[in-house]
């Protein structure tokens, strides 16, 4: 697993790794049952603190997203379609509240932002 820690982004390191595994978990890169590297094994490999990344797993635990077993370690949880539907549509959203401020700033109509969406959607 490749985590990459930016310290120009401004996001706390544990939002960068918690960010970075939820993608790969959406995105299939890391399937069901998978284990993860242990907190203590990804902190030395980024060679930052345990506790760092033990609330990125408590992050991502608390999200559904992972299982954690003392003793065993990690792993990536079974993947119940509807709540990835809803932080998939979350995520969405807060995407659209950018993009419909940056069209009311730059004088763009709400037939034109729909017309943009139409071209992505349909792609």
């Amino acid at each position: 697993m490749n985590i990459i820690i930016s310290n120009s982004t401004g996001a706390p390191i544990y939002e960068q790794i918690y960010s970075q595994i939820k993608g790969l978990i959406l995105s299939s890169a890391l399937r069901e049952g998978e284990p993860l590297p242990s907190m203590r094994a990804l902190a030395q490999d980024l060679r930052i603190s345990v506790i760092t990344t033990k609330r990125a797993y408590e992050m991502l635990e608390a999200d559904g997203l992972i299982e954690s077993y003392t003793g065993k370690g990690s792993f990536v949880a079974a993947k119940n379609p509807e709540l990835l539907k809803e932080q998939n549509l979350k995520l969405i959203e807060e995407h659209l509240e950018k993009a419909v401020f940056l069209a009311k700033q730059s004088g763009i109509a709400q037939k034109e932002l729909e017309e943009i969406m139409e071209v992505y959607y349909n792609e």
